[in-house]
């Protein structure tokens, strides 16, 4: 409610504050105030279209989207307040005699319309500005109803004031009110820098920088008056994280010194200019160390992967290698088991597909084949058939009538499933089914048995340690939010660092060059346009030459 009282306040007095100049100009030269009354009803009904609309939007859209509005928002409303106090801080003493000048100039080039128009754009503005301000305090506030109070409190405020100043029954000193309201506005705007980021976290546009830095539950506990304060007015929640304590103390911190750092020690505009070319290269120096400095984060994960059997989880039988695809190569799957010679598997490159295994995005490899096993023996006997099928004799084999030998055919169907990630085994899976078909000795049809692979010279089933697998996903997501980290870090924020620096670097040339016009006369006196200067602010012996 403070905060959206001091916001309705601040900006009705400044709208306020111009359609009572404008109104006493027009009443000073005997003139219609209807106009004007027409374009500043219509302004209103504008604003308040404008702020209605707007949150009609947001409620409307998916609960992901709605926070991404609301960071666009908070974002268009700390550009306005800082704007606003920026301008006003450096304009509220000459605020009336400003407007009183563009008033004549309007009277005198056309009708008391163009007052009119005047007063309609100057209140669009303070009412655009205020419809975003609030609606982005609106979301952070911990009730919407106080907040709307508030703001309609301090615009009734801002109207009364601003009609006994018309009434010229109040006279109040404008540059420290301003500046007042100035330093709370700051405070508030830099909430909103928080608020904006947390909502860009919530609506999924920024991952990286969520490390909890302190816990002040302690001090913003629900339901009381310091938690109505530090978190509903200044935006200040108990759990703030990294990015939004470094996003409040670059906000705060270089707004609060151009508002408040006192006129009389501010430099000279040379000093000035110089300071702003070293405060760009820092700023420069600064996303050059992030973006080269920062390090690259590692994945650190054996080549070798332990494998278990199917029906064993907890006994090791050997171990696995992936090799990715290099030049016409294939990609391969190595497997070793049980000291065995180890086993090459292709994997082609046509029979793989992208898909989520263990909550990871991997290339999920799927193979069928079928063969004839090693050591496969032609001839059976009937013990060997009975061994084969785990000491019984196979339903439909009577010894007496087919006492052997068989002729076998055997042959194996083998299932191969490979999740890769990075260039590393993530987890992988073989299945064998081994089927002889047994024919002579007596039969009219053969018969099919399915061989058991626990028979000698016979491959396991295997599959990738379970315990492996869990170690290497934490160990992935580990690498991915590592990489979200260092993406913010390293690449996005110096970005963002070295287009300000390179803004602020062009901003400080233009102010040189305007420097280096500058001239003085024959006593050493600056001049502007061929008269002497006074001006609190050349003392130093320049001053800025008009294009």
């Amino acid at each position: 409610m403070l905060a959206t009282l001091v916001i309705g306040l601040r900006e009705g007095l400044e709208a306020a504050l111009i359609v009572g100049i404008i109104a006493a100009f027009l009443r000073k030269n005997d003139k219609s105030l209807k106009a004007m009354w027409l374009g500043v009803i219509l302004a209103v009904a504008l604003s308040i279209v404008v702020g209605v609309v707007l949150s009609w939007i947001e409620q409307e859209l998916p609960q992901a989207q709605q926070e991404g509005m609301e960071s666009v928002i908070g974002c268009i409303a700390i550009f306005f307040v800082t704007g606003m106090i920026l301008w006003m801080n450096a304009h509220a003493r000459d605020v009336k005699r400003q407007l009183e000048t563009e008033a004549a100039e309007a009277l005198g080039q056309a009708s008391t319309y163009a007052l009119a128009s005047m007063a309609f754009l100057a209140v669009l503005k303070e009412g655009f500005e205020t419809s975003v301000f609030l609606l982005a305090t609106f979301s952070a506030a911990q009730s919407a109803a106080w907040a709307a109070t508030g703001a309609v409190i301090g615009l009734i405020m801002a109207v009364v004031i601003g009609w006994a100043i018309y009434a010229g029954g109040v006279r109040i000193n404008l540059a420290r009110f301003f500046r007042i309201t100035g330093a709370f506005l700051v405070l508030v705007a830099a909430g909103l820098v928080v608020t904006s980021l947390r909502t860009a976290h919530e609506a999924g546009w920024l991952n990286a920088g969520q490390q909890a830095v302190m816990d002040l539950s302690w001090l913003v506990t629900p339901g009381t008056i310091r938690s109505a304060l530090i978190t509903g007015v200044l935006g200040i929640p108990a759990d703030p994280r990294l990015v939004e304590v470094t996003g409040w103390l670059v906000y705060l911190i270089p707004v609060s010194l151009l508002v408040f750092w006192p006129a009389s020690r501010r430099p000279p505009p040379q000093i000035a200019a110089r300071l702003q070319f070293a405060i760009a290269a820092a700023t420069a120096a600064v996303a050059a160390g992030l973006a080269f400095i920062y390090p690259v984060p590692q994945l650190d994960l054996p080549r070798m992967v332990p494998l278990v059997a199917a029906n064993d989880t907890a006994t090791p039988i050997g171990n696995a290698e992936f090799s990715a695809s290099s030049g016409r190569a294939e990609p391969t799957v190595s497997v070793r088991l049980n000291d065995t010679r180890a086993v090459r598997l292709p994997l082609t490159a046509r029979k793989h597909e992208r898909a989520v295994h263990a909550g990871l995005t991997v290339l999920a490899w799927h193979l069928h084949d079928t063969g004839t096993p090693a050591h496969a023996k032609p001839t059976l006997t009937l013990d060997d058939v009975v061994a084969l099928n785990h000491g019984r004799i196979p339903i439909g084999l009577n010894p007496q009538e087919h006492p052997g030998p068989f002729q076998a055919t055997w042959t194996t169907a083998r299932t191969l499933d490979a999740w890769t990630i990075d260039g590393h085994l993530l987890d992988a899976a073989e299945h064998r089914n081994t089927l002889v078909a047994l024919s002579g000795s007596g039969l009219r049809a053969p018969r099919t048995l399915s061989v058991s692979a626990s028979q000698p010279h016979a491959i396991q089933d295997w599959q990738v340690s379970p315990g492996y697998v869990a170690r290497a996903t934490r160990a992935l997501n580990t690498l991915a939010a590592a990489r979200t980290e260092r993406n913010f870090w390293a690449v996005k924020l110096p970005v963002v660092l070295l287009l300000a620096a390179l803004l602020l670097a062009a901003y400080a040339y233009r102010k040189w060059r305007r420097l280096g016009r500058t001239f003085r006369n024959a006593n050493g006196h600056p001049l502007i346009n061929g008269r002497i200067a006074n001006d609190r602010n050349t003392n130093q012996g320049t001053v800025h030459v008009p294009n």
